[in-house]
């Protein structure tokens, strides 16, 4: 018995040790998997992220676009194998709102980031100048998923320490963080336009001319990083004011008799040409297949008192407008692995879409708690859903609020009656037809109101000069017709 006993002792210590053995095996391999995946070593399935976003482009001054004036290869070329989205918006008509809503996912006024950053105004707090710190952001979101992260370029999103990209959620950031740069001049002590480049991973070095700087920089990120997940935000300043271009790129348009609009083709001319080298990177490191590219202008082109030579026809209105000049922008996605590239997509999307869109092919996962305006539009890209992404469609900025409802638009502004227009018919939004059809302007204002009625208050605002000035921008005379030379 004594014997039985002590070899049946044996067997199960060795089955012990055997079962040990496997789960041991089995969690180091598990282990092994998560930690590579956490490493951010390259897996196949997971794409790159490429968001390239030009600042107050006009929207028609691309050739893909239509314009006959300024040759833009490189980004028609991205549009033709890719979707275009014919009716494709930013969530407001100037660039820091813009961009807040476009790296949240959410529309900005949902979080009291309703205008554009400007000195702090008279009665509020300097400690909320920026994107509020309760907001995560899209690089936030696909760190944690094990993704490099990185901001070339503008920020614009808080100049403060405590908004700085490296603590929104960027690896790395090589830019300036105001809502504009000299093209040319960087100094170590400077402040406003000619501030220092801040730059996080290397010392930076001169300023040749910051757009083709900002493509040499994100080319290098590219090549750094392509061995491992990355998400690029490529945030040109062009052609954002001071209106600034290369002798060899004037020569170029040196037919353009209008000096502004001949430095204006210029200026695009050259972010064409850096888009074409982000593009060529990715071919030539063998990323292109399987990154995922968009392509967008944060706003309208400006005109009349602030412009900077942009033309926004076949569009009325301009930057700092809710009009279709000011809030239709140039909307391309790329994405050879997965979407059928050469069509247009003609339901509207917004620059709110990208957050949820770049999670989702990242391998997240994105919920009703994320509180998340925009939608993933990959399954409508392709044929999952069949349905149009968005219902309907708001704005607000300053003085001015909008919706958009099928092919209807409203416009609110506090000096006149709402302004009804039918946009499949008007897109020159020409003809106001809210007393031809009474119950649709009055249906679209109660919706309008209601959405208004639960926004927060701003934890900021502009100087209120310029929301007087951009009130008579919607009386303003505009080009409708691109220029033929």
């Amino acid at each position: 018995m004594k014997l039985a006993t002590a070899l049946q002792y044996k067997s199960f210590c060795a089955a012990i040790i055997l079962i040990t053995f496997l789960f041991a095996n089995a969690y180091g391999q598990t282990q092994k998997i998560e930690n590579k995946n956490l490493s951010g070593t390259k897996n196949a399935a997971l794409p790159n992220l490429v968001l390239i976003v030009a600042d107050d482009l006009g929207y028609g001054d691309l050739g893909i676009q239509g314009s006959k004036q300024i040759p833009t290869p490189n980004i028609d070329q991205l549009a033709r194998e890719g979707v275009i989205f014919t009716n494709g918006y930013a969530s407001s008509s100037v660039c820091a709102p813009s961009r807040a809503g476009m790296l949240t996912g959410k529309h900005q006024a949902g979080f009291g980031f309703n205008d554009n950053l400007a000195g702090n105004q008279p009665g509020f707090d300097a400690n909320y100048l920026g994107l509020p710190l309760s907001e995560s952001t899209l690089a936030n979101k696909l760190k944690s998923l094990g993704y490099a992260t990185g901001l070339i370029g503008k920020w614009h999103l808080g100049a403060a320490p405590h908004f700085n990209p490296i603590k929104r959620g960027f690896d790395e950031f090589w830019g300036f963080l105001d809502g504009g740069h000299d093209y040319v001049t960087a100094k170590q002590n400077g402040t406003g336009m000619e501030s220092a480049i801040q730059c996080n991973y290397k010392k930076p070095d001169l300023l040749t001319y910051m757009t083709d700087d900002i493509g040499n920089e994100s080319m290098d990120f590219i090549k750094r990083h392509k061995n491992h997940p990355f998400f690029l935000y490529a945030a040109f300043n062009a052609p954002h004011a001071p209106l600034q271009a290369t002798d060899e790129d004037l020569k170029r348009f040196s037919h353009v008799k209008d000096k502004l609009r001949q430095t204006y083709c210029a200026m695009v001319y050259r972010l064409d040409q850096n888009i074409g080298k982000i593009m060529k990177t990715l071919q030539e490191q063998g990323l292109e297949r399987n990154t995922l590219v968009v392509f967008i202008s944060d706003n309208g082109g400006p005109a009349n008192s602030i412009s900077n030579g942009s033309i926004n026809a076949p569009l009325r209105g301009q930057k700092t407008t809710l009009l279709e000049g000011g809030i239709r922008v140039p909307f391309f996605l790329k994405w050879p692995a997965r979407v059928t590239g050469g069509k247009k997509f003609i339901a509207p999307v917004s620059a709110l879409d990208i957050c949820p869109t770049f999670i989702e092919a990242a391998g997240g996962l994105v919920s009703e708690k994320d509180h998340y305006t925009g939608v993933d539009i990959l399954p409508y890209l392709t044929g999952q859903e069949k349905k149009a992404p968005h219902q309907s469609m708001e704005w607000r900025y300053t003085a001015s609020i909008a919706m958009r409802e099928g092919d209807w638009k409203l416009i609110r502004l506090p000096d006149r009656l709402p302004m009804l227009y039918h946009l499949s018919e008007d897109i020159a939004e020409q003809h106001d037809v809210s007393l031809l059809y009474p119950d649709k302007t009055k249906s679209m204002l109660k919706k309008l109101g209601t959405w208004e009625m639960k926004l927060p208050h701003s934890v900021f605002h502009e100087p209120v000069e310029w929301r007087i000035r951009h009130l008579g921008f919607y009386d303003a005379a505009y080009q409708l017709v691109q220029p033929q030379y």
